[in-house]
């Protein structure tokens, strides 16, 4: 096991990752924000540098909540997935002890994290849905994906919505706790904590309806990704949650950031608001395995 130490090294990897999208993208993400002020205080770990074939990001510190698992989260990339499970089983690489969270954008990581979950004597809850890249990132970094015909001819923007109605805005941490009532992976107080974190350190968007409150939100989490976005029951099916995810796709475009999401794979609607907005279905899957010691 080989810890990156110092700026050049991990930009280094960045760099690397960027070569291995889109199956790097969610270490690639990470290690973006890792690059731009690390906010969320997480290290990189590597099975040998520089030609490297896992790459482990995790918090710096330890973790001290047994039971968080939306802290104790692990990104993991390997370019040999049948051949990581030993560097996987290092000391100090995942500390199987604790609930954790190990999120990848590499289903082939399946077998190496079920086999290593048996043997640490976990429970296993796994999540595949469908991964998401805006277009025109697409386009910056991996432009062999993009098949502009597949694309709709709408021109990748959202239908408009009142604005006498809805004001554009952005979310406050108080804010935090609406949000985790609608998160799907959420609703609890430690997830609340994580999504306070998201709202301080990252970029957020919300529309605020006519009574002044978000009805819609947009947020990001460390590793670069959109999620946690929402709208609540009463103004659904008013195209809040497409002019949303439009705006800060755009915003983050404009940066030149990594943009990207995922839904379910039987949610429909979002997967025609992707289409619509021009955010193109990766080969590749969102994973993320949900583990709990026995």
């Amino acid at each position: 096991m080989f810890q990156l130490q110092g700026a050049q090294m991990v930009q280094t990897l960045e760099r690397s990752l960027r070569t291995r999208l889109p199956e790097s993208l969610k270490v690639y993400g990470t290690i973006y924000y890792m690059n731009r002020g690390n906010p969320f205080k997480l290290k990189a770990l590597v099975d040998k540098w520089p030609e490297f074939n896992t790459v482990v990001v995790r918090p710096q510190e330890q973790m001290t909540d047994d039971l968080d698992h939306y802290t104790n989260t692990y990104q993991i990339y390997s370019s040999d997935p049948k051949n990581c499970q030993s560097f996987l089983d290092s000391p100090g690489v995942l500390n199987w002890k604790q609930h954790l969270q190990i999120q990848s954008t590499q289903p082939t990581l399946k077998e190496a994290i079920r086999n290593l979950a048996a043997l640490k004597s976990s429970k296993v809850e796994e999540t595949e849905n469908l991964l998401y890249m805006v277009a025109d990132i697409v386009k910056k970094l991996v432009p062999s994906l993009l098949d502009v015909k597949k694309l709709p001819p709408t021109g990748g923007k959202p239908k408009a919505i009142n604005q006498e109605m809805f004001k554009l805005s952005s979310l406050a941490v108080t804010h935090a706790a609406l949000v985790n009532k609608f998160w799907h992976f959420g609703g609890n107080e430690r997830s609340q904590r994580f999504i306070e974190r998201c709202i301080q350190n990252f970029p957020t968007f919300c529309l605020l309806g006519p009574e002044g409150t978000p009805v819609s939100w947009s947020l990001m989490d460390q590793t670069g990704e959109i999620r946690m976005g929402g709208t609540v029951p009463e103004y659904r099916r008013q195209g809040l949650s497409s002019q949303l995810l439009y705006t800060h796709t755009q915003a983050l475009n404009k940066r030149d950031i990594p943009t990207y999401c995922h839904t379910a794979k039987n949610n429909k609607i979002i997967q025609k608001v992707c289409y619509n907005l021009h955010l193109l279905s990766m080969p590749c899957s969102w994973n993320q395995w949900h583990c709990v010691p026995l």
